[in-house]
């Protein structure tokens, strides 16, 4: 009996299928400016020194490995919740903090959506034009419409402000409105102080929860920095969702070590979301993995290991300001008469060129330089030996 033969083919996902297109690519010239992976300035992934301490002290334990409890390891939590608030938060203080440690912030996005889709059935999300093209597929996958709100200017490479407040500002009551709290992906582009300040009254006027995604922490201006969203909406009394990963700032990709954290009105209700977010991990993958807590825990709790790991993600993040320059230097000497500035002012891994889908294309074809076909790149996958090869490139495809 055939049960699957109905089957639709999968057409596999656009960023890793472009990455497996430039694995076979035999050009030894080739560039990967796609997938969104840190790598150093010999094109490989680092393994952070703060890390492998961290491992080092693990294996020689040689502890035993139970199952963790469904919202995880408590030490690896209240990390999580510090690194995000600050260790003297009123609102951790106050207890309205509830933390799972979570499987990536992906998983940390499957468990949020599932609760939401439970809790606040008639609840609708509005994701950022563009998104992160699974924040989409993760929302819709748990059985919640998604709709798009105004983001980003293509003319001005910046954010259109004014019409992102109009249409929340008309967005029914409760409903949840995914934000990138810093390093937008994909366009670069993030909100600056003053503009998330004024969301904060049209966040309570329209009784919306914010479910900010933060994955990319320290690559923007600093650990603490990057983390004013979150502090600022908990500052002003709001309730939202964060979720936050360490894939990039530790380096520790196929970790999958991530967390979601509820922010609530207070102690009492944080107590009820937590138990039912535990109970959104039962029905998923029952327990997270201990390994990624041990490292999150241990790196961020040992004052030696923190100093250090602090220093690798400031060095992570400079080296991509570094490629930022550069990009921008070659792109105007060689095209003078165009404005490149919007490459210095976007922030993170990413970058919005403008590049049309062909021009991508020929950027691939005909120059061995891999992008996506909206024209994001990842700023981090240029070093000092390709840069100024990949920046000819793209100044080669433009009109």
């Amino acid at each position: 009996m055939h049960f699957f033969s109905h089957l639709e083919p999968y057409a596999g996902d656009p960023i890793l299928g472009l990455n497996e297109a430039y694995l076979a690519d035999a050009r030894p010239h080739k560039v990967n400016l796609s997938i969104g992976i840190y790598f150093d300035d010999a094109g490989r992934i680092p393994v952070l020194e703060s890390v492998h301490q961290a491992e080092a002290a693990m294996l020689a334990e040689c502890a035993p490995k139970p199952y963790l409890p469904m919202e995880g390891a408590a030490a690896a939590r209240s990390a999580v919740q510090a690194l995000l608030f600050g260790s003297e938060h009123a609102a951790l203080a106050a207890g309205r903090v509830a933390t799972l440690q979570t499987v990536g912030s992906s998983g940390g996005l499957k468990i949020g959506a599932d609760f939401v889709r439970r809790w606040l059935p008639t609840s609708e999300v509005w994701i950022s034009d563009p998104s992160w093209e699974n924040h989409r597929a993760m929302f819709e996958g748990a059985g919640i419409a998604v709709h798009s709100y105004p983001y980003y200017d293509a003319a001005r490479g910046g954010v259109r402000f004014d019409a992102m407040c109009e249409a929340l500002s008309a967005l029914p009551r409760r409903s949840v409105v995914l934000l990138h709290a810093c390093c937008h992906n994909p366009t670069g582009v993030d909100l600056g102080a003053a503009q998330w300040r004024a969301l904060v009254p049209i966040v309570r006027e329209r009784a919306l929860l914010p479910f900010l995604d933060l994955a990319y922490q320290g690559y923007g201006e600093g650990l603490a920095e990057d983390a004013f969203a979150p502090r600022l909406l908990a500052d002003a009394g709001l309730t939202f969702l964060v979720v936050n990963s360490f894939s990039k700032s530790m380096s520790v990709y196929g970790e999958r070590a991530g967390a979601l954290s509820a922010v609530c009105a207070d102690r009492a209700e944080a107590e009820l979301v937590l138990g039912q977010l535990k109970a959104t991990v039962r029905r998923n993958y029952s327990s997270p993995p201990m390994h990624a807590a041990a490292i999150v825990s241990r790196v961020l709790g040992e004052p030696a290991l923190r100093a250090r790991w602090e220093a690798e993600v400031g060095a992570m993040r400079e080296r991509i300001l570094a490629m930022r320059r550069r990009l921008h230097a070659v792109l105007s000497a060689r095209k003078p008469g165009r404005d490149f500035g919007y490459i210095l002012g976007q922030r993170g891994m990413f970058s919005y060129t403008g590049l049309a889908p062909a021009q991508v294309d020929r950027l691939r074809e005909a120059h061995a330089v891999y992008l996506l076909r909206s024209g994001r790149i990842c700023v981090a996958g240029l070093n000092n030996g390709n840069v100024e090869r990949a920046a000819e490139a793209i100044a080669a495809v433009i009109d």
